[in-house]
């Protein structure tokens, strides 16, 4: 039983680093209605700039700021000179630029950083007295950060008006320039967003897996699968289902099927609500009248 408990908390632990790459794909999905597979190779270059400032002399959470600063100039720089030119494509040509971008992050990644592994700093001392000898103190101190990110976004769309009006042009874009709202603005607002959203996930998720310039691979795989889960439409939807995803990885892969169809775990997954319930748990079912 103790052994169970132990792999349920740790679940919950590496969930909320899925929640936080799930919760940055609905953003972009919300604005844009594409899935953006470059998502995790952003957030793990955004982290070598964290190792990079960290590296240089500055304090963990100042480079940790700065960082997130950075990567939301980065997301809507790539919406500003990428995304945008191809925004009326078809879905299979954005498609093509989303791998495209991914290789792209990949390679520089690996060309101004090289390909050998590299230790990542966690924030929260090891002997912190929130640790237990269930969850380290870095397990718990990223769910912890995911809960606080998802607080501080929900109150932002909810109750600021540039969230609000980030909300209406994600949602009806027409009617929304008709009331003055610059939607294209918007949607590079978002895309900023997301890129610090994610950020904060590789930052989170490098203590654990170390860093390199694959890190990301299957965490971005286990994300999607939570924001399927949870409902690709739906923020807190993506939180619940990287949680629920987290969970079931860790359960699955330890009494199953072993540690090294851990991966399938979440193929199958997306397989399974893809088929049963595509809106996922907390998403809309959308029926138009043809």
């Amino acid at each position: 039983m103790e052994a169970f408990l132990h792999q349920f908390l740790s679940g919950l632990a590496t969930g909320g680093i899925y929640a936080s790459v799930a919760l940055a794909l609905v953003m972009i999905y919300q604005s844009t209605h594409h899935v953006n597979f470059a998502q995790g190779e952003m957030a793990m270059f955004s982290t070598y700039i964290a190792w990079m400032l960290i590296q240089a002399g500055m304090p963990y959470w100042l480079a940790f700021g700065a960082t997130v600063v950075l990567s939301f100039g980065m997301g809507a720089l790539v919406e500003a000179a990428v995304i945008r030119p191809v925004r009326s494509a078809p879905v299979l040509s954005v498609v093509v630029v989303f791998i495209g971008l991914m290789v792209i992050f990949h390679s520089i990644a690996g060309w101004l950083f090289g390909f050998t592994i590299k230790q990542f700093p966690s924030p929260f001392p090891g002997n912190a007295w929130y640790g237990s000898t269930f969850m380290s103190p870095h397990e718990v101190g990223a769910i912890a950060v995911t809960l606080a990110v998802m607080v501080v976004l929900f109150l932002f769309f909810r109750f600021t008006p540039l969230g609000l009006a980030m909300r209406a042009a994600a949602q009806n874009p027409v009617s929304s320039r008709l009331v003055g709202v610059n939607v294209g603005r918007m949607l590079m607002l978002g895309w900023g967003l997301a890129g610090a959203v994610g950020a904060i996930g590789g930052m989170m998720v490098a203590p654990v897996v170390f860093l390199d310039p694959h890190m990301m691979g299957g965490v971005l795989i286990y994300a999607f699968a939570g924001a399927l889960i949870g409902g690709i439409d739906n923020p807190a939807g993506a939180v619940l289902g990287g949680f629920i995803v987290g969970v079931l990885e860790n359960l699955i892969g330890t009494y199953v099927v072993g540690t090294e169809l851990k991966l399938s775990v979440a193929l199958v997954l997306i397989v399974l609500v893809l088929i049963v319930r595509p809106s996922g748990l907390m998403g809309r079912t959308i029926v138009t009248k043809v």
